[in-house]
């Protein structure tokens, strides 16, 4: 079953551009799948799978046979599972040089196309990325009624807060807020893989995360990267997992993982080369009395974070549940690929989350429970230093606008 992605209307509208397209991201986030219904009203679209062995040695061996036997007659050349090629790049090259076609490709992370392929195909590519589903595109598809309600209905009260400064009535009502309630607890606890969010109760949901967790070990660690510290690399994703929101301690880290500080550097940019971790750098523009280098780290999926620490308990439950909301929030923002910083000053005021954008700064603050328009003292602190252009409070259910102070407080799934 197929899952509409926001990402397959982008896609769609550079398929009679002539760069070639790839989709790049995590494992069984749903590639394969948006390949095949990409493919499907297109006229001469061949899609190949270099899992297939065959296919893939003639590729790497004889790029002229490769194209006659595959692509000669086609008008769309779609190759999943790109990251097994070998000078893959070089490769595409000569295809986009001699022969008009039009190619998509997709792969897992360990796809390079920051170094290898791309100085090949500069000017000739389009790179895009496919996350994990996030809360909009997995609520279209569990219930698209209160998805339209929400996000088009929400959407022009926020703007007409932001736009002219009106104190209106709360965004949204407890009786909508309380039936987003059981959709918001799951994806928090389960995620946004796509075979998660198909499976049909808990138990299953647990199994395919299960899976996942250990297929990135065998098809990422050993069988690409070939790195020879897995039990390392488990025992790292488990730290910091359980440090979430929170700066990075590299020493603590190094004495958990028995990884030096190179080591630990290298584990590190391999968890985010490969989609599990995002560190987040802090937003400072006065290294004496704010925090200038030290990153904090977020999971891109929940799911795979709840996996890596083996608690699957119920959200109600939760004793970590700031730390799943502020997860989640990250994820949120970081699979719109926006640039996301924290503010920290040196006597511990804290935002959570800090964009610049060409609008202005955003400040968001993320709360568990709110019940009234209570601002912390950093947001207003951070408030007086830099004068965003918004400021944001963001809890599990609290809805309201608050002019004076030009501060809109809302859901966390809104985000």
């Amino acid at each position: 079953m197929y899952i509409k992605r926001d990402l397959e209307d982008q896609i769609r509208v550079y398929l009679k551009k002539p760069e070639i397209l790839a989709i790049i991201g995590p494992r069984q986030s749903g590639k394969t799948t948006l390949l095949k219904e990409i493919a499907k009203p297109l006229k001469k679209a061949v899609y190949l799978n270099f899992e297939d062995r065959d296919i893939l040695n003639l590729f790497n061996n004889d790029i002229k046979s490769f194209y006659n036997r595959y692509a000669q007659d086609s008008g769309y050349l779609l190759i999943d599972e790109f990251q097994y090629a070998k000078n893959g790049g070089q490769k595409l090259k000569y295809l986009f040089d001699t022969h008009w076609i039009k190619i998509i490709i997709s792969g897992s992370s360990s796809l390079d196309l920051t170094h290898q392929a791309v100085k090949y195909l500069v000017g000739r590519i389009f790179i895009f990325y496919l996350f994990p589903l996030n809360f909009k595109e997995f609520l279209s598809y569990r219930r698209p009624d209160l998805y339209k309600n929400i996000y088009i209905n929400g959407a022009k009260k926020i703007n007409d807060f932001w736009e002219n400064k009106r104190n209106s009535a709360p965004v949204f009502t407890k009786e909508v807020t309380g039936e987003f309630q059981k959709y918001y607890h799951e994806f928090t606890i389960f995620g946004g893989y796509p075979r998660v969010i198909l499976a049909k109760n808990k138990n299953e949901k647990i199994m395919v995360l299960k899976n996942i967790y250990n297929t990135y070990f065998l098809r990422e660690i050993r069988d690409i990267l070939q790195l020879s510290t897995e039990e390392e690399l488990q025992k790292l994703i488990k730290a910091l997992a359980l440090q979430i929101g929170s700066v990075m301690k590299y020493n603590e880290l190094s004495q958990i993982t028995s990884l030096n500080y190179e080591s630990l550097l290298k584990h590190l940019n391999i968890l985010e080369k490969t989609f599990v971790i995002k560190r987040v750098l802090p937003f400072c523009r006065n290294k004496r009395i704010e925090i200038a280098k030290v990153p904090k780290v977020f999971f891109w999926d929940n799911g795979f974070r709840n996996r890596a620490i083996n608690n699957f308990q119920d959200f109600e439950f939760r004793t970590d549940r700031g730390s799943l909301n502020e997860n989640f929030i990250a994820g949120q923002l970081l699979k719109k690929e926006l640039a996301i910083n924290y503010w920290r000053s040196k006597s511990k005021a804290e935002i959570d989350f800090v964009l610049e954008r060409e609008s202005g700064l955003t400040a968001l603050e993320v709360k568990s429970t709110l019940r009234s328009n209570t601002a912390g003292r950093a947001l207003l602190s951070f408030k007086e230093k830099y004068a965003p252009a918004k400021l944001l409070v963001a809890s599990e259910s609290y809805s309201a606008f608050d002019q004076p102070r030009n501060i809109l407080f809302m859901p966390l799934f809104f985000i």
